[in-house]
């Protein structure tokens, strides 16, 4: 049982209905963590804002995805687990692909540069060095993308918490959590 109350978006005020029928719209359903964030207008269109900023990045859905799922994984967050594997597939990635990011791994050595970067972002609480940021450079990423890389983990932070902190019902098909050295 969530923390929290989920805001019913049919009988929501006159401040959040907009951005809930956004999200319907947008999503087909408005999920149950968007329903915990109504309740307050400004969280609310503060994550919704950053999805759609980020959404239209230059990393890519499937990239973006698969960041979060590593980042849900390391948080031990089993809602945005289910949800970003969902749309990791979504977004073209096999199932094979999302179980290895969510492990914090990759076959492509661009993907595996970022997802090693934000895991160690996330652990080291964004205690990076030179040669960190220089890895991810070497692996094709310009500046525009490793502040991209720091932004996506940081939408992923704020969803993990309130998804862990308010014990957020799941409603996605639920993932196993892996256990990763």
């Amino acid at each position: 049982m969530a923390h929290v109350k989920l805001i019913d978006p049919a009988s929501s005020s006159d401040a959040i209905k907009p951005t809930l029928d956004r999200i319907n719209g947008a999503l087909g359903v408005v999920p149950n963590m968007f329903k915990a964030v109504a309740n307050s207008p400004a969280a609310l269109n503060s994550m919704w804002g950053a999805f759609g900023a980020l959404s239209g990045g230059k990393l890519g859905a499937r990239l973006g995805e698969e960041i979060a799922v590593a980042i849900a994984n390391a948080n031990r967050c089993e809602y945005c687990l289910a949800v970003h594997t969902a749309l990791g597939r979504k977004a073209g990635a096999s199932a094979d692909d999302i179980a290895a990011a969510q492990a914090g791994t990759s076959a492509d050595p661009r993907s595996q540069a970022a997802l090693t970067f934000v895991l160690k972002l996330v652990r080291d609480r964004a205690a990076v060095s030179d040669a960190d940021v220089a890895a991810l450079k070497a692996a094709g990423f310009d500046d525009e993308g490793v502040v991209e890389i720091i932004a996506h983990a940081a939408l992923n932070l704020f969803t993990n918490y309130i998804n862990v902190a308010l014990d957020v019902p799941i409603d996605f098909p639920a993932v196993p959590l892996k256990r990763v050295a």
